[in-house]
């Protein structure tokens, strides 16, 4: 004997008729607090905020930057060639 059961029903009505928990208002305070800290923090990762954050990390790093995309373009040698 086979029985097969269909039950048409939304998943609130589902968790309802369980006895579980309506979590739909911790999701969006959790929600509305991420997108919040999501947007005070969007500065941060901007290319400007990066590169600075990058740069200020040790003075000469702009030079060395410049070094390796003029050798890995094959455009030429090394500043430190360049000034012997």
């Amino acid at each position: 004997m086979k029985v097969n059961v269909e039950i048409d029903c939304t998943p609130l009505e589902a968790r309802q008729f369980f006895g579980l928990p309506d979590v739909q208002p911790m999701q969006t305070a959790v929600m509305e607090k991420l997108q919040t800290q999501m947007m005070a923090n969007i500065q941060k990762v901007s290319p400007e905020a990066l590169m600075q954050s990058w740069l200020t990390f040790d003075p000469k790093i702009a030079e060395r930057f410049s070094d390796m995309f003029v050798t890995m373009a094959g455009l030429g040698g090394s500043r430190a060639a360049d000034k012997k």
